[in-house]
């Protein structure tokens, strides 16, 4: 099918509907098309212990998508970076495979461009969007995004948690269907976001939160983060809606890190704070209209004189915020962790989490509250995840667990 036959078919972009007019004929009517976040990961400086260096190599990135569109633009950042990163040659295609393949379908590879050229610069602490490309995106496709560095150049600017296993090749090997072996790696370097062009009823829904977000300890390539499985189930109601990950491991509340690459602390990767980034990692994406949160065990564990009252406080400003923008913010409450090291779970800690899940779940201040502490919790131990949901540490979910976060958000919220 052609492009145009394709969008019209799935969840396309500007669409006209014939109505009947006054004498019965025909009429078109013209339904404006939006343009929405459909994949989206949260950047953070890198530690000098996991510095990557790239020369004259193409790194693939593989992306998983929520909602389906049209004319795809890409988000760069190097915002990190100390160091200009001269971006050669990029491309984004339909991935071909599944599981660790970064092969692109044959025919559906396009050029990306910014302001009309193939190549770009990214300056120190820069943010771009590319031109949209001629592509189709279905619901639920992976793309593949491939940069060309033609400098010897440090990836100062990372997602640390892609849970999807990535590829560095000798040369360009940008337009190229199968690129064969390379280095793997399971990070997204220097890409944030991947909007598209979609149906008027569309919108984006943005989960922050930290590694239970990210999926630290979901399958590899598998797409099993809760946050996918949510996407899943929209896309099987026929929700329009995209799904943008913005969970960092280790992330916190009210702390985190904000130097650059080259002088970032040991533990970068955490991110800055989520209050920090809640204005680029949720107000800033394209067609945003809920947040879900679930975010503050980190502080808890982290900062022992830390009281729920601050991180009450934090969600507070988390509220106002979204609501001054416009938003709907749905609170969940934090998943019990009666097993996990004794920096979580002790005592104090415990009764901190009861604290604040009790205000989250009566307080009305969130607009909904998804009870994730109950989805996963042992009725015969509240204090800690069933054994069938834990991934062993006590902490996070198996995949078995993130399926019943995502089975505990009531789609109705997103209508």
């Amino acid at each position: 099918m052609t492009r145009r036959g394709l969008l019209l078919a799935g969840a396309g972009a500007a669409v006209v509907m014939a109505t009947p007019g006054e004498a019965g004929q025909n009429t078109a009517v013209p339904r404006v098309a939006v343009r929405v976040g459909t994949w989206a990961a949260a950047p953070a400086a890198v530690p000098a212990k996991n510095v990557v260096t790239l020369a004259r190599q193409t790194v693939r990135q593989v992306v998983h998508t929520s909602v389906g569109g049209d004319l795809p633009r890409v988000t760069l950042t190097n915002e990190y970076g100390t160091e200009p990163v001269r971006i050669g040659a990029a491309r984004i295609a339909v991935r071909a495979g599944a599981g660790t393949s970064c092969d692109a379908v044959p025919g559906s590879d396009r050029p990306l461009t910014f302001g009309g050229a193939t190549e770009t610069v990214l300056a120190p602490g820069q943010i771009l969007v590319s031109d949209p490309a001629d592509l189709v995106v279905a619901s639920g496709a992976d793309l593949v995004i491939s940069l060309y560095l033609p400098d010897r150049v440090v990836a100062a600017t990372v997602s640390p948690r892609a849970k999807q296993s990535n590829l560095i090749v000798n040369g360009d090997a940008t337009a190229t269907p199968r690129p064969g072996h390379g280095r793997r790696l399971t990070r997204y370097l220097w890409i944030s976001g991947v909007s598209v062009r979609t149906v008027r009823a569309a919108a984006a829904i943005v989960a922050l939160g930290d590694s239970i977000t990210c999926g630290t300890k979901t399958t590899d390539n598998a797409n099993h983060r809760w946050p996918d499985l949510l996407a899943a189930r929209l896309r099987a109601a026929g929700s329009p809606r995209g799904l943008l990950n913005v969970g960092l491991s280790g992330n916190r509340l009210l702390f985190g890190f904000e130097d650059p690459t080259g002088r970032a602390h040991a533990s970068a990767s955490i991110g800055p704070a989520a209050l920090r980034r809640f204005d680029r990692d949720v107000l800033g994406q394209p067609g945003v209209r809920h947040v879900v949160t679930l975010i503050g065990v980190n502080d808890l564990a982290n900062n022992p004189a830390v009281t729920p009252e601050q991180l009450i406080a934090g969600h507070r400003e988390l509220i106002r915020r979204a609501r001054l923008a416009g938003l709907r913010v749905a609170g969940g409450t934090l998943l019990p962790f009666g097993e996990a090291p004794a920096r979580y779970n002790n005592a104090a800690n415990r009764a901190k989490r009861q604290k604040i899940n009790a205000w989250i779940r009566t307080s009305g201040e969130y607009d909904a509250v998804i009870d994730f502490d109950a989805a996963v919790r042992d009725p015969a131990n509240p204090q800690r995840m069933r054994p069938r949901y834990d991934c062993g540490d006590g902490l996070h979910p198996n995949d078995a667990g993130t399926a019943a976060l995502a089975a505990a958000v009531p789609l109705e919220l997103f209508a």
